[in-house]
């Protein structure tokens, strides 16, 4: 019997905010359309999950992984080399935002026979024919491979308007068992890719551009409700890189949404500068039609520090101005912070502190995210990681600890990184966030953690962050009082580098 069987694989991302993962729903509807079989194997909801890919490979055509840069790449080895072991010559193809990235690199491990560069959909669907005919990957564009011992790529694939791309396969997710490890059922949406702007820390153009393409506002509302009230979602996160680029289409798909009467939550990334473009009165619409919280990258309380980043569009008043607005409006601002960026001083890291502490107090909804700077292959700060003593992995395996959590940047490490590291801490107890997860927490740990943000926001005020003896309870309460923490922490992740 002819094998007709595509197995995808998704390493674990975050157990705490888990839902079906976007780009494989993607890559998967032209393969279906095709006639082939598609299995999907997530770790974070499939128990034993090595040895259910193993078991689906049997008759299958190729193993296929998307992935991220960071510790996803470390399932993704495990995988990939125990199949070899006991497969040797089932195809292995990678793609996401890591192999398009870094091709050459990822190619390079022993264990990978093709990489996706870009947009996977068309690219994806040429292989697996190829594969299942058994003939070369010679000439399919976007995609790079192994042939005769020797690594060779094919011409780019030119990126195709979102408009025209085929729907996602959200049927083949499991929303139960996504809900019953993170508490709320929701899925992630796409209405448009890239960002016009060129952050110094953001990988976006080294995969999209700078060329913004996006989905029109009928679509957009049609496709939306349609998915939410199919699967009874009660959350969409619109992963746009900067929903908010043309005002208009924004206007439009809020009155389309409104329209149509079909209630839900959804929340979306935008740029400060691009924000406080809406009135009030725009913004309120926005609410009426369900939107509930908008992320932004405000990065820095310094504008030393947002000129080095490339952030030139963004000032202070932007920051604030976004999160008066959006207070008004009954929309939560949630805001990133990057701390340990080059050139960032003592001085500059006050800044940024003060902000967040006058924003919080001044806006009660307002929330907080932060993270440690990392060079991400692909972004404009990258070019300078030699210049900046930064040692880039060399391998693929090297970039699994390639993480804000992990990270020692060697102009911040020793007593600076852990005095850093005190200062995010209390910076996450000092004032309420509002996880995608939910989870009921024990009223004993609810009153010790409130108890210890009043000593927090003091040392955040004053910066001291020697002896924390409130963040040593917090950690011990934790262990007695809440559940375990998921795979990977996803707080952490609440500023990937695509974030604007």
């Amino acid at each position: 019997m002819q094998r007709k069987k595509v197995v995808f694989f998704f390493p674990a991302f975050s157990s705490q905010e888990a839902t079906a993962p976007l780009g494989i729903l993607a890559v998967s509807t032209p393969l279906l359309n095709a006639g082939y079989q598609v299995k999907i194997i997530d770790s974070t909801i499939t128990p034993h999950f090595q040895r259910r890919v193993i078991e689906e490979l049997k008759d299958a055509i190729c193993l296929a992984v998307s992935l991220v840069t960071g510790p996803m790449i470390r399932e993704t080895v495990q995988i990939a080399r125990e199949v070899k072991r006991l497969y040797p010559n089932m195809p292995i193809v990678l793609g996401g935002w890591h192999p398009s990235l870094l091709p050459d690199q990822t190619l390079a491990a022993d264990y990978i026979d093709a990489v996706v560069v870009g947009q996977g959909e068309e690219a994806l669907l040429e292989i697996v024919r190829r594969l299942e005919a058994g003939e070369s990957l010679a000439g399919i564009p976007g995609v790079g491979y192994k042939e005769d011992g020797r690594i060779r790529f094919n011409p780019a694939r030119p990126l195709r308007p979102l408009r025209e791309m085929p729907p996602k396969a959200y049927h083949l997710a499991d929303f139960d068992a996504y809900q019953r490890v993170c508490g709320r059922r929701w899925a992630m949406y796409t209405s448009s890719l890239a960002c016009p702007y060129n952050c110094g820390y953001c990988t976006n153009d080294g995969v999209y551009g700078r060329k913004w393409n996006a989905l029109d506002p009928e679509q957009v509302v049609e496709e939306t409700t349609d998915l939410v009230s199919r699967y009874n979602l009660e959350l969409l996160w619109i992963v746009d890189d900067n929903f908010l680029v043309d005002r208009d289409r924004a206007v439009g798909i809020a009155e389309g949404l409104v329209r149509r009467g079909v209630k839900f939550d959804w929340s979306i990334q935008a740029s400060t500068n691009l924000v406080i473009r809406l009135t009030v009165e725009e913004l309120k619409l926005l609410r009426r039609s369900g939107l509930t919280q908008v992320s932004q990258g405000a990065d820095t309380g310094s504008m030393k520090m947002m000129h080095l980043m490339g952030k030139d569009f963004q000032n202070l008043e932007d920051i604030y101005g976004a999160a008066e607005k959006l207070t008004q409006a009954g929309i939560r601002p949630s805001f990133n912070l990057i701390f340990g960026y080059p050139g960032e001083g003592e001085k500059e890291r006050r800044e940024s502190v003060a902000l967040m502490m006058n924003i919080c107090r001044r806006y009660p909804g307002a929330e907080f995210w932060t993270n440690i700077f990392t060079p991400y292959p692909g972004s404009p700060i990258m070019k300078r990681a030699f210049e900046l003593g930064i040692e880039v992995p060399k391998t693929l395996e090297g970039w699994a600890d390639f993480f804000p959590r992990y990270t020692v940047l060697p102009w911040l490490k020793g007593r600076d990184h852990e005095r850093l590291q005190n200062m995010r801490e209390y910076m996450r107890v000092a004032f309420h966030r509002v996880p995608i997860g939910k989870y009921r927490t024990p009223a004993l740990s609810r009153l010790l953690f409130e108890m210890i943000s009043v000593p927090a926001r003091w040392r955040l005020d004053h910066h001291v962050y020697a002896f924390p003896v409130e963040l040593w309870a917090r950690k011990t309460a934790q262990k007695i009082l809440t559940p375990p923490k998921p795979k990977v922490d996803a707080h952490q992740l609440a500023a990937e580098p695509v974030t604007c």
